[in-house]
């Protein structure tokens, strides 16, 4: 039977998931709490990673190596790189790029990871598709996109910062963690998607909006994550 690791970053993004799970064991590696048992009948391993690239890459890899994960999932909030994508919408990823990586100098397109054979990472189509239909079924007043997830180790709140990112990327959202977990799952030929709710418009308006649709954010990723694991077939990896 497949077991499905879900990554959070914040306590706030795991917090009603774990509430929702019927936990069987809590595991700590490397400074991380990771909480395995059944959410929707389906088997799985929460844990909050923590913010930025390296936890979230070091995370992955412990729910591949110790817990022996079959797919993964990334949830939580990011913010918005398209005018059409609103605050409360979700983004599915249909693959992930690092927006801080610049190797250009070596010859190597912007974002691409140097002596890599991609430059960004792909999300499995089944497990988008499964988002994308679980969103629609619980959250029926947002819309949901698929598109690409960029990530770097900063948090954009800066109109000029967030039009010069999207103006190469092709990003739908930014955020600090899925392409970490993207390129560890990558790597160790794991299917994974990431799924984010838009709680800013990663602009000027960022730190007014933050804390006011946060937690609606949250509850909407929450709500998808949860019905979505229990599209997941038990045997299909």
């Amino acid at each position: 039977m497949g077991r499905t690791g879900i990554i959070g970053a914040m306590e706030e993004e795991v917090a009603l998931l774990k509430e929702k799970m019927e936990i069987e064991v809590v595991v700590k590696k490397a400074s991380m709490e990771f909480y395995q048992g059944h959410l929707n009948g389906r088997e799985v391993v929460v844990v909050r990673s923590g913010i930025g690239k390296v936890n979230a890459g070091m995370c992955a890899q412990i729910l591949v190596d110790a817990f022996n994960v079959s797919h993964l999932i990334n949830t939580g909030i990011a913010g918005s790189l398209k005018a059409e994508i609103n605050i409360g919408d979700i983004v599915v990823s249909s693959d992930a790029l690092q927006h801080d990586m610049d190797a250009r100098q070596f010859g190597y397109a912007r974002g691409e990871i140097p002596r890599m054979d991609t430059i960004s990472f792909p999300a499995d189509p089944e497990l988008i598709a499964m988002a994308k239909a679980a969103c629609e079924e619980v959250n029926p007043d947002i819309r949901v996109f698929v598109g690409r997830v960029v990530t770097g180790d900063q948090f954009i709140a800066e109109r000029s910062v967030k039009n010069e990112i999207a103006s190469w990327t092709e990003g739908y959202c930014t955020e600090m963690e899925g392409a970490a977990i993207a390129q560890a799952a990558y790597l160790n030929k794991v299917p994974f998607v990431i799924v984010r709710a838009i709680s800013d418009k990663a602009d000027d308006s960022a730190t007014m909006d933050y804390p006011t649709f946060e937690a609606q954010a949250i509850e909407h990723s929450v709500k998808l994550v949860e019905d979505f694991v229990s599209r997941i077939p038990e045997d299909v990896y």
